[in-house]
C-alpha cells in the first residue's frame, strides 16, 4: 500500500500565499514610486530609464505578484486512495448478527 500523504507535503495556507503576494507587489509599487521621483529630478537618458520603468513596471509587478508560489525542492506526489472492497457475503453475515 502507498504511503498516506503528510501534512509537511500541503502547500502553504492561503493566507500566508496572499500576504507573499502583496509584499511582492507593494515592493514593486514602490519601486514605481522610486522611478517616477527619480524622473522628475533626474535628466538626460537616466530620465527616460526611469519613466519607462514606472511606466511598464506596474504590468510587470502583477505577472511578478500572482507568479505560483516557491515549489523549488518540491515534487508533486501523487495521492493514492485505497481500493476499498466490501464482499456481499460480508452484508449477509451483519445481516444475520443483527437477527
Amino acid at each position: 500500500m502507498e504511503k498516506t500523504q503528510s501534512v509537511t507535503n500541503l502547500d502553504i495556507s492561503p493566507e500566508a500565499e496572499r500576504k507573499s503576494r502583496m509584499i511582492r507587489y507593494l515592493i514593486a509599487m514602490s519601486i514605481r514610486v522610486v522611478c517616477i521621483i527619480g524622473g522628475v529630478f533626474l535628466e538626460g537618458w537616466l530620465m527616460w530609464v526611469c519613466f519607462a520603468g514606472a511606466i511598464f513596471l506596474p504590468y510587470f509587478a502583477v505577472i511578478i505578484a500572482n507568479a505560483a508560489g516557491n515549489t523549488a525542492g518540491r515534487s508533486a506526489k501523487n495521492v493514492v486512495a485505497p481500493n476499498l472492497k466490501i464482499e456481499a457475503t460480508a452484508f449477509e453475515i451483519a445481516k444475520r448478527e443483527k437477527l
